[in-house]
């Protein structure tokens, strides 16, 4: 299978920020690529270099064979880009942007209009199409920006961040969407710093951080480490400070920590027993509540390859 984006050391400098910092990868034609990290970390700038909107201090970069580099613009009828926020015109219909952004690609008027009650259609957005674009929810807003960058079926398609701000119901159902543009060949890349958007819907993952690319790999291989152990999650009501050090003790190789209050989370390369241990903390006066084995997880690679606490990440979910 050809590549369809091939970089080769990236770079990307404002002023005394190394926003990318000599980064290469390839994403194979057809594969859903995912690009994780954390905000800042350098996902949007690689993004609008690939797409044309920013110049690169160094590097290569080819898209569908095309040499973007010496040639910007020359591959922008292979790819379609979803920004991080919309760039429809409020003023216009639904209907009317995405006519417009149709006649941009040189699509003939029967076509685009044709082309834009498609996607209206096949996005559930037939009965808004007449609406003025300002007065939609941030879901359908979401959803028309993607039908946008796909309206003249680009071979590769660049989403930033596509869940970012929407509703749980609206982001599954673009979710459900990448995954159908993905099955039906599209070439996506996609830019996310939600976990497990990443884990649901990416062929491979690359972690970014700082600017620069820690790993990148399948989930099946990112995951391999973890197969062969266990993770418990156990809930107590009783709040007992250093508890942890107390189960260190009692259980040599395993590993204790306490992530939040009220909560001991125990790690381990083989089986754990967990009743031996809700046996010791009861012995001690205190109450649990929950103990649960917790299956292995992308979050679980993504700290210990990055450093950066799953926590950080949760944080930013409602920022643009």
């Amino acid at each position: 299978m050809s590549d369809a984006i091939i970089v080769e050391g990236l770079a990307k400098r404002f002023a005394e920020v190394e926003a990318v910092a000599g980064i290469s990868f390839r994403v194979r034609q057809g594969e859903l690529f995912g690009f994780l990290g954390p905000n800042g970390s350098g996902k949007s700038t690689t993004i609008n270099l690939l797409t044309g909107l920013a110049r690169p201090d160094a590097g290569a970069i080819r898209l569908g064979g095309i040499d973007c580099r010496h040639r910007p613009g020359a591959a922008q009828h292979l790819i379609g880009v979803v920004p991080d926020e919309s760039n429809l015109y409020p003023e216009l219909s639904g209907f009317d942007n995405l006519c417009f952004c149709a006649a941009l690609y040189g699509m003939a008027k029967r076509e685009r209009e044709t082309r834009a009650r498609e996607l209206l259609a096949d996005f559930g957005l037939s009965d808004a199409a007449g609406r003025r674009f300002s007065g939609w929810s941030k879901g359908m807003k979401r959803k028309l920006t993607i039908a946008a960058g796909i309206i003249h079926r680009p071979a590769i398609l660049f989403l930033d961040e596509p869940t970012t701000g929407i509703d749980v119901a609206s982001a599954r159902q673009v979710r459900q969407l990448i995954a159908d543009l993905h099955r039906g060949g599209t070439t996506i890349f996609l830019t996310t710093h939600y976990i497990e958007e990443a884990e649901r819907l990416c062929d491979r993952i690359a972690f970014i951080v700082s600017g620069r690319i820690v790993r990148i790999d399948t989930l099946e291989q990112l995951l391999k480490p973890l197969q062969g152990g266990q993770v418990v999650r156990i809930a107590y009501d009783t709040t007992l400070n250093g508890i942890e050090n107390g189960l260190d003790g009692a259980f040599p190789g395993r590993s204790f920590t306490c992530p939040e209050p009220g909560v001991i989370r125990v790690e381990a390369d083989g089986p754990v027993r967990v009743g031996a241990i809700v046996r010791f903390l009861e012995e001690q006066g205190i109450e649990v509540a929950e103990a649960r084995r917790i299956r292995p997880s992308l979050e679980e690679i993504f700290v210990r390859v990055t450093g950066i606490e799953a926590d950080v990440m949760q944080r930013e979910r409602g920022k643009p």
